[in-house]
């Protein structure tokens, strides 16, 4: 793993490549597994104090990413849950929300990087099982597909996710019949591969693993009558129109957190999209996601610290009479959860609209 530290010079600053070797990044190591092995020495020079200095630097960074912390038992907190299984379930909400109301104007809960749970600290993103996290009331999923000859396989980046597209499929089609009131919004995009050609083999797989009817075939914002017991495709890839596209809905993706000390920046940007959304236009999905990753900030040393503030912006919110629209999230819990269902307006516009 490549990376850049940076130092302080006597006037200015300077940067220093340098490769960090951690064997088996996977929940627990120990601080010793993480080694400075290569350093461009050209620059080492710059540097008050030379290697010493540099290394002691990247120490601190480390210990600021909680690299230390690593070996950790589960932790359920009503923001943050990386244990096995949700507290409590929440499979049939939506059967209040009324017929004639927007799918736009819903507040719901999703996950970021749905079915990644495997490949170490900075693969894993979710511990619950896709069943687990329906149940558990997540209406919006986040699909990574990897396509090799017509087969779509789950990644996350490199790591494998244990799965293939097929059985999201069925998971989410078994659901929608046992629970007809409610619907599934689900992203679709290429992971690792780069073929770029992925709808013939979505579209198979559609038909081998699920049933063409079970899918909301237009760009339009439809009603939640419309689409109870559907699954909606937001399409992220070319191709003929599968379902609405992922690009039609209002998106804060800022994940890129390099460090730690960077979660305050990431914050402030889920705070902005949130604030806007009860005001914003109300036939367009927003979409807000939480998560956020990099070189010394894995995607659960950033969730714990924003979910949190996410779990008191909400608390903090007397007026549950609004849209928030789709929070998509890394290691939710159930009681955040059911905070974001508990957003939903009360008086909505008939009909549907296009974007």
């Amino acid at each position: 793993m490549e990376c850049w530290l940076q130092g302080q010079l006597k006037k200015g600053t300077t940067q220093i490549k340098y490769t960090i070797e951690a064997p088996g990044l996977n929940r627990g190591p120990t601080p010793s597994a993480f080694r400075l092995i290569r350093t461009d020495r050209s620059d080492m020079r710059h540097i008050r104090g030379g290697p010493v200095k540099m290394q002691k630097m990247l120490i601190e960074l480390m210990l600021l990413v909680g690299f230390l912390g690593l070996s950790h038992s589960a932790i359920q907190r009503p923001d943050y849950d990386d244990t096995p299984n949700p507290e409590f379930l929440n499979p049939s909400w939506m059967a209040s929300i009324p017929d004639d109301q927007l799918l736009s104007e819903v507040s719901m809960p999703g996950t970021h990087n749905t079915m990644a749970r495997y490949g170490g600290v900075y693969a894993e993103c979710q511990t619950w099982t896709l069943a687990s996290q329906l149940r558990a009331g997540v209406r919006f999923l986040d699909i990574r597909v990897r396509h090799d000859k017509g087969n779509l396989t789950i990644h996350h980046g490199v790591s494998y996710q244990r799965a293939h597209f097929g059985q999201v499929l069925e998971h989410v089609a078994e659901f929608l019949q046992e629970y007809p009131n409610e619907t599934v919004l689900m992203r679709i995009r290429e992971e690792l591969s780069e073929t770029y050609n992925i709808y013939g083999a979505v579209v198979d797989y559609i038909h081998r693993y699920a049933h063409w009817d079970l899918l909301w075939h237009s760009r339009l914002v439809p009603t939640m009558g419309e689409t109870r017991g559907k699954l909606i495709i937001l399409q992220d890839f070319y191709g003929p129109d599968l379902g609405m596209r992922y690009g039609s809905l209002d998106i804060a993706d800022h994940w890129k957190v390099p460090t730690i000390l960077h979660v305050k920046e990431k914050w402030q940007r889920v705070y902005e999209h949130l604030e806007a959304a009860p005001a914003g236009n109300k036939a367009q999905i927003f979409l807000t996601y939480t998560s956020g990753a990099g070189v010394f900030a894995y995607p659960g040393a950033v969730a714990q610290r924003i979910n949190a503030q996410l779990y008191d912006y909400l608390r903090n919110k007397t007026d549950l009479n609004q849209r928030l629209g789709i929070i998509c999230m890394d290691f939710p819990a159930a009681p955040i959860i059911q905070m974001i269902i508990d957003f939903q307006l009360k008086e909505v516009r008939k009909g549907k609209q296009a974007i």
